[in-house]
């Protein structure tokens, strides 16, 4: 069931709701969930902030290192092998 096809609560019902938080919480703990609120929000924020900041930083790079392994002649880019030892084919 879609919550959202009910349509956004009307005045009454935020009326409703505001009345029960205020009977459950009082008067004197609503402003205290609002700055926990608030401040859950604003980390919150912050942390996507720094998400976005580093998969963009990560994206630059990886193009950066696509750009420096395309202009890499083939030969560069292949692995040389490694030159076989004479201690491990005479074992006499």
């Amino acid at each position: 069931m879609n919550l959202l096809a009910f349509g956004a609560p009307g005045m009454q019902e935020m009326i409703v709701i505001f009345l029960i938080v205020l009977l459950l919480f009082g008067a004197k703990k609503i402003p205290e969930l609002a700055r926990g609120v608030g401040k859950g929000m604003g980390e919150f924020k912050k942390a996507k902030t720094e998400f976005e900041k580093e998969i963009k930083e990560g994206e630059k790079q990886g193009e950066k290192e696509w750009e420096e392994d395309s202009k890499k002649p083939k030969s560069e880019s292949k692995p040389k092998p490694k030159p076989e030892s004479k201690s491990e084919h005479s074992k006499d």
